[in-house]
C-alpha cells in the first residue's frame, strides 16, 4: 500500500520569522535540540512509516539544507526505488521561483505524472513532532476521501490564531476559517478546535486536477486556495492527529506533541520541552529515533562548574567554574572559566569567553563572545547590538570564526558550514 505513496516536503519558504537564525540558511535546516535540523523530523516520520519515496522542495538559501540531505539522510536504497531527493526550482513551468505552497508543487506535476503514485502526501519541513503516516493513509482510504488534512485539536481560546476546520461528526470538512474570531468547535468537544496542520494527503488525480484549475485561476496557496475550491465537489476529511500512536513514547510525554517553530520565540520555548528528567518531547525513543547528520567527533568534556538541566552537544568542552542552567549546548563549543548561562541555546563551533554571563540568549555557528560580556541583561544595550525577539530572547547572529572545540586556545576549525 504505502509503496503507492510519494510525500512531498515543502522546505523553501524564506523563515522571514525565524530571523536572524535564517540569515544564512533555509528554516529547515536551523539547528534544533542537542544535535537535530529541524527537518530531521519530518524526514524521520517518513522513514518509520515506511514512506521511502520523498522529494524535499528546496528553493531560499538551500546549500545547508542539501549538504545536510546528503550527509544526513543517505539511507535509502536507489536500486530499491527509495530515494530522498531535493529539488529546486526547475523553471519546467512558470519560468520562475515557487511563489507558493501549490505553485511550488505544480511547477513538478511532471514529477507526480511519473512517480505512478496514487496517493501524494504533501508535510511541511518546519515542525517539530513525532507521527506515524501510515495512520493517516489508512484513514484517508477507509474514509474513501479524495484530500485528508490532518487536524490537531486546539484549545477553543486558542484557535484564532490557527486555520481551523470545521467538520461534521463524521470527520468531513464543510468549511475552512482562517484565522476567526469566532471558531467552530470539534464535534462533540465544544472547548477545542481543529487545527490544521498544513499536513495534506490526496488522491493523486485529484491534487493534479485541483492545481491546474488553481493555476487557471492565478491561486499559488493550498490552505487558502485549493483545499477551499474543493471543498464543494469532493470529500475533505480531517485526521485528528490526537488519535495518532507512534511506539515507545513515555509516560510522561505529550502523546502527540507537534510544535510549529516557524518565530524565534516558539523555537526557544519549544527547546525547554526536550530538557529535564521528564521532557515533553524525549528525543530518544530507541522504536522511533531522529536521525541526523552522522558527527563522529569526541564526547562531551566537563572540567568543572555547576551544571543542571542542560544537554551537551559531542565535543563541548566545559571549564572549571562554570555555572549553567536549563540550556542546551550544541557540538564543539568551548565554555571558558568562570562562565554562566542560563536559559541559553549555544550552537555548533562557539566560544564563550571567560567570565561571560548570558540569560535567554541564542548564539548562533561560529561565534566568540568575548571574555566578561554581557548579554540578556540590558534590554537597551541588546537591541542596538543583536536581534531581540517580542517576548525577549536574544539572537546572536551566525559567525564567522572557526574554533575546534578540542583547542582549548582556539585553533583553526573545521569547514564553514551553515
Amino acid at each position: 500500500m504505502l509503496d503507492k505513496t510519494l510525500a512531498i516536503i515543502l522546505a523553501g519558504g524564506i523563515g522571514s520569522r525565524l530571523h536572524p537564525l535564517t540569515n544564512d540558511r533555509a528554516k529547515p535546516a536551523v539547528p534544533f535540540g542537542g544535535k537535530y535540523r529541524i527537518i530531521d523530523f519530518t524526514l524521520a516520520n517518513c522513514l518509520h512509516s515506511d514512506i521511502r519515496r520523498v522529494l524535499v522542495l528546496t528553493q531560499y538559501k538551500s546549500h545547508s539544507l542539501q549538504k545536510h540531505l546528503r550527509d544526513g539522510w543517505s539511507i535509502f536504497n536507489p536500486e530499491l526505488g527509495e530515494y530522498i531527493t531535493p529539488v529546486p526550482p526547475q523553471m519546467r513551468v512558470d519560468g520562475g521561483w515557487y511563489s507558493g505552497t501549490a505553485n511550488a508543487i505544480y511547477q513538478n506535476l511532471y514529477m507526480i505524472e511519473r512517480s505512478d503514485a496514487d496517493w501524494v502526501l504533501i508535510l511541511s519541513g518546519d515542525h517539530i513532532y513525532r507521527m506515524d503516516l501510515q495512520q493517516m493513509v489508512q484513514y484517508h482510504r477507509r474514509c474513501e476521501a479524495d484530500v485528508t488534512v490532518s487536524a490537531l485539536p486546539v484549545p477553543i481560546h486558542e484557535a484564532h490564531d490557527f486555520g481551523i476546520m470545521a467538520t461534521d461528526p463524521h470527520g468531513c470538512i464543510r468549511e475552512f476559517q482562517e484565522k476567526p474570531a469566532h471558531p467552530t468547535p470539534m464535534p462533540g468537544r465544544a472547548d477545542h478546535a481543529f487545527a490544521s496542520m498544513g499536513n495534506y494527503l490526496f488522491n493523486t488525480e485529484v491534487l493534479m486536477e485541483g492545481l491546474r484549475a488553481a493555476k487557471r485561476r492565478g491561486e499559488t496557496d493550498f490552505g487558502h486556495h485549493v483545499l477551499p475550491s474543493l471543498i464543494h465537489t469532493h470529500n475533505l476529511f480531517a485526521y485528528d492527529f490526537s488519535s495518532n500512536r507512534v511506539p515507545g513514547i513515555k509516560p510522561y510525554e505529550e502523546p502527540v506533541y507537534w510544535r510549529d517553530v516557524g518565530n524565534i520565540d516558539a523555537y526557544f520555548e519549544a527547546h525547554k520541552d526536550v530538557l529535564g528528567l521528564e521532557p515533553k518531547f524525549d528525543a530518544f525513543n530507541p522504536q522511533w529515533p531522529i536521525y541526523s547528520s552522522n558527527y563522529q567527533g569526541p564526547v562531551a568534556r566537563v572540567i568543572g562548574g555547576d551544571i543542571r538541566n542542560t544537554l551537551l552537544g559531542a565535543a563541548t568542552v566545559v571549564s572549571d567554574g562554570v555555572r549553567i542552567r536549563n540550556s542546551i549546548i550544541r557540538r564543539e563549543a568551548v565554555i571558558e572559566e568562570d562562565v554562566e548561562l542560563e536559559d541559553c541555546i549555544v550552537m555548533d563551533y562557539v566560544r564563550i569567553g571567560r567570565g561571560s554571563r548570558l540569560r535567554r540568549v541564542i548564539v548562533d555557528r561560529h561565534n566568540h563572545i568575548q571574555p566578561g560580556s554581557r548579554i540578556g541583561f540590558d534590554p537597551a544595550e541588546d537591541h542596538r547590538r543583536f536581534s531581540v525577539s517580542p517576548g525577549g530572547v536574544v539572537v546572536v547572529p551566525i559567525g564567522k570564526i572557526h574554533y575546534y572545540a578540542r583547542d582549548s586556545r582556539g585553533g583553526a576549525g573545521p569547514g564553514y558550514a551553515e
